[in-house]
């Protein structure tokens, strides 16, 4: 069979999502060079330049000159809202950052959710809440459903010291997904978790994220009274 020809950036660009995605190269790892690459597609090297440039602008791969290109820890999409690692959140402000695994079980979630996740028939999920805080004072309570069918190796995770929200990001690909704003009354067990009064003004986030068809986790992230979030419109000049 004849291998296919890759005459354009964006269809080696293609390809390099392609391998990213399917994990062929991980988060974290340097890829081939720009000449290898370039002998493998049977095209010219400044075409394999203008490819990895256009996914370094998506934030996908890392450029550092003389230490070659690397697939971003952490890959985001610039052309949509970026999944945040709270980590980093926490760091953006100049505070120590601190987490707290509070429960983690395999459980069936509500049929509203199941729904969600459009799942005909019962859905095997495991259940992980956590506190994120920011130089000792709580910051984000995450209450976070992952679906076990479309990642299985979170079974084996415990979640103690690297969070889910960190684990998903680097291990399980995401295709697209849906974020909901909204300000909402703490209820008692939240008001307990974040240390603030029942019925507190909370900033929530509710996010869930796809892999193509297959939906992978529900996230809820209820941050302490007084967040706010700052963001841009294009690019500065």
């Amino acid at each position: 069979m004849t291998e296919p020809q890759f005459k354009s950036w964006q269809s080696i660009q293609d390809e390099v999502l392609r391998r990213i995605h399917a994990r062929e190269w991980p988060p974290g790892a340097v890829i081939p060079n720009e000449a290898d690459l370039a002998q493998e597609f049977g095209c010219a090297r400044a075409t394999v330049n203008r490819a990895l440039r256009a996914l370094a602008e998506l934030g996908l791969v890392e450029r550092r000159r003389k230490a070659g290109t690397r697939v971003a820890l952490h890959p985001v999409s610039r052309a949509t809202v970026d999944i945040p690692v709270i980590r980093q959140e926490v760091s953006a402000l100049g505070k120590i950052y601190e987490y707290r695994r509070l429960s983690r079980a395999r459980a069936a979630p509500s049929l509203g959710l199941a729904r969600r996740f459009c799942a005909e028939g019962s859905i095997q999920c495991l259940h992980v809440t956590a506190l994120h805080l920011a130089s000792g004072e709580p910051f984000v309570f995450e209450d976070r459903w992952i679906n076990l069918e479309t990642a299985p190796a979170a079974d084996a995770q415990d979640f103690k010291a690297l969070n889910a929200n960190e684990w998903l990001l680097a291990n399980i690909p995401y295709t697209h997904g849906e974020i909901r704003l909204a300000a909402q009354a703490a209820t008692e067990a939240e008001a307990m978790i974040l240390d603030t009064r029942p019925g507190a003004p909370l900033f929530v986030i509710e996010r869930l994220t796809w892999d193509h068809a297959r939906a992978v986790t529900f996230a809820r992230l209820c941050y302490a009274p007084g967040h706010s979030i700052v963001t841009q419109l294009g690019a500065a000049p």
